[in-house]
């Protein structure tokens, strides 16, 4: 259904809150639904109809509930709590009200009252707005949602409350201002006072507190309506129009320069917006930049993830490899030490075995020594060579002339029986040799009439040296094999080892060793020292061991 008023409401729509952002789009959701609102009133209204205002409160219950409840509690407030009879008899009611706004003044705020007389400020110049819009047009909106909330709690009377509220607070400055700076300051100062929500919580709780007598303002709306009976009565018919006309006129005046102001507003919320959107869309383009960007990171992360997982499995497969290869390499070590553990078990059995076959022998050559007489000279109990010190002790007893006699017949039976020995053990080598070596041992043989094997003593010493020139002690001997080769004197050595053992070192506890005897295998002739050391003409021995 059409409405007659359908050009105003789409002029006011674009009006009505253009900072807001449900309002603020030109043919958005809440432009759409206040039309809708706005519409439907101005056709169920048909006595009132659209009236210029309307879509702020409209607006602000929209903010509130659904079209529906918002379209109901807009019907309520116009009929229910009289702001309907604000617009009916060319605004007879609303100007009751600037009477009765005007007598408070003079009760509550008398002195901001005689100064508005003085400036000629009637109500109607800047309380209108306040009663048609219930406020909405210029306050903040927190500020408008409590005063609704008055409204519908107090009735009607709740707007005088608010409107002496905003005289008292503002009192100190009204009263230094001239005609048009008390317009200018409600027009454009008083709104911005209250945009801090410390300051319209502070109105609020003085309008809250302020008590206006019901009775007062029907005394006032009786008075109101007596004065202009009268004035019908008396005033001419001309000048009652004429004065009509003006009033008319400085409405329209009024109404033309909120226009004005409105839509000034207008245009700088518009250019606002046009600047704000200007920025959004540089933010959107830099956050565009910026989404690509971090795509390209995201891409190049993903890369890297990629080429990094590529090389965990790599490290991994080497890793494994390896470890694969560690745990062979420890299984082959644990074979290899088993083995080698095996091998010195054996080889800690056969030590014991041969220990125990040495003792075993030991004890059989210590038996053959005690059996022999000749031998227990030699020896004593464990089997060591017995020591000159012990034999020249018990010598020492008989004269000198007995101890030189038994030294000379003891190195003559010892030298004999070296002798003798010597060719034994060469006998037994030739049997046992090889024909290569049994060739060597016949020429050692043929050599070994002129080996010298001579105690060395001051008496038996070679006649081309001394004992003191070698260096040598008593009860040494001197084995002398001259102009041999080294193969001949090592097998010569090796027969006389065993004899040297027995013989040739009465006076020490040290038997002597093969090696000892066959390390000197270059020397021209080998001592064989009482002290258990062998020295050389041409070097000394080098190795010594024991049985």
């Amino acid at each position: 259904m059409e409405s007659p008023q359908d050009s105003a409401i789409t002029r006011d729509i674009n009006r009505t809150f253009p900072a807001h952002d449900y309002f603020k789009d030109t043919g958005g959701d809440g432009q759409d639904s206040l039309y809708k609102i706005c519409k439907a009133y101005s056709v169920y209204d048909e006595e009132i109809g659209y009236c210029q205002g309307q879509s702020f409160l409209a607006a602000v219950l929209l903010l509130h509930m659904p079209e529906e409840q918002a379209f109901s509690v807009l019907v309520k407030i116009m009929f229910d709590y009289g702001l309907r009879e604000l617009f009916k008899q060319n605004f007879e009611d609303l100007h009751c009200k600037f009477y009765q706004l005007e007598h408070l003044m003079q009760e509550y705020i008398p002195d901001l009252y005689n100064h508005f007389l003085n400036i000629s400020l009637e109500a109607h110049m800047y309380a209108s707005q306040w009663f048609l819009t219930l406020f909405t047009a210029k306050f903040p909106l927190y500020m408008v949602f409590h005063i609704i909330d008055l409204l519908l709690c107090e009735g009607i009377s709740g707007i005088f409350n608010v409107a002496l509220g905003l005289l008292k607070t503002s009192r100190d400055d009204l009263l230094l201002t001239d005609f048009e700076g008390a317009l200018k300051f409600f027009r454009v100062q008083l709104p911005k006072r209250y945009r801090s929500e410390e300051n319209a919580k502070k109105l609020m709780e003085l309008a809250c507190n302020m008590k206006i007598s019901q009775k007062k303002l029907k005394k006032y709306e009786k008075e109101y309506h007596t004065m202009r009976e009268q004035q019908a009565q008396q005033e001419d018919p001309i000048e009652r129009f004429e004065r009509e006309n003006r009033r008319l006129q400085e409405a329209n005046m009024r109404l033309e320069q909120e226009n004005d102001d409105l839509a000034h507003e207008l245009v700088t919320s518009k250019i606002a917006l046009r600047k704000d959107l200007d920025n959004a869309e540089e933010k959107a383009d830099a956050l565009n930049k910026e989404l690509l960007m971090t795509k390209q990171k995201l891409i190049d992360a993903e890369e890297e993830k990629r080429r990094l997982e590529e090389e965990s499995a790599q490290l991994k497969e080497m890793c494994r490899r390896e470890l694969d290869k560690a745990e062979s390499e420890i299984k082959k070590n644990s074979s290899i030490i088993g083995d080698y553990k095996q091998i010195c078990s054996q080889l800690s059995e056969r030590l014991e075995k041969q220990q125990t076959a040495n003792k075993v022998e030991i004890e059989k050559i210590r038996q053959k020594v005690d059996d022999c007489d000749r031998c227990r000279e030699f020896f004593n109990k464990e089997g060591h060579v017995k020591g000159i010190s012990s034999t020249m002790e018990v010598m020492d007893e008989d004269t000198d002339e007995e101890k030189e006699t038994l030294k000379n017949q003891l190195r003559e039976m010892e030298l004999e029986l070296a002798q003798t020995k010597l060719q034994l053990v060469e006998a037994e080598c030739k049997i046992q040799d090889s024909p290569e070596e049994q060739e060597m041992n016949q020429r050692m043989e043929e050599d070994s009439a002129e080996c010298c094997v001579l105690p060395i003593s001051g008496s038996h010493a070679p006649s081309h040296t001394s004992v003191l020139d070698l260096g040598l002690e008593e009860g040494s001997f001197l084995l002398f094999p001259p102009k041999k080769t080294a193969a001949q004197r090592c097998q010569l050595s090796k027969t006389v080892t065993a004899w040297a053992r027995w013989l040739l070192y009465p006076h020490t506890n040290l038997p002597l060793s093969i090696d000892q005897l066959t390390s000197n295998s270059k020397g021209a002739w080998e001592v064989v020292c009482s002290s258990g050391r062998s020295r050389q003409g041409q070097q000394s021995s080098s190795q010594s061991a024991t049985f």
